[in-house]
């Protein structure tokens, strides 16, 4: 898996930028399950997404899935565009 490892209390450290591919479609249902298996079950997902200082890592629950973002612990939003990886 690629990406630096970050803790997910950094990520207002680096700013996030669209993926050189958006693969919002692709991870939809990925992103729909790693949702469920935060609320029902308080799983971790490890998300990869890309900021200006490259791809950064995070494990952390997914509280929410909008339209256009996903919502992790305290509130940050991360942009589904800026996503490159999904996994749990």
């Amino acid at each position: 898996m690629i990406g630096q490892i970050i803790e997910k209390e950094h990520i207002a450290a680096y700013k996030i930028i669209p993926a050189a591919e958006d693969k919002t479609n692709s991870l939809h249902d990925k992103l729909l399950s790693a949702q469920r298996l935060g609320n029902e079950f308080k799983s971790k997902t490890t998300i990869v997404f890309q900021t200006e200082d490259g791809p950064k890592r995070i494990e952390t629950t997914v509280w929410s899935l909008t339209e256009k973002y996903i919502q992790i612990k305290s509130g940050v939003l991360i942009p589904l565009k800026s996503l490159i990886e999904v996994d749990f």
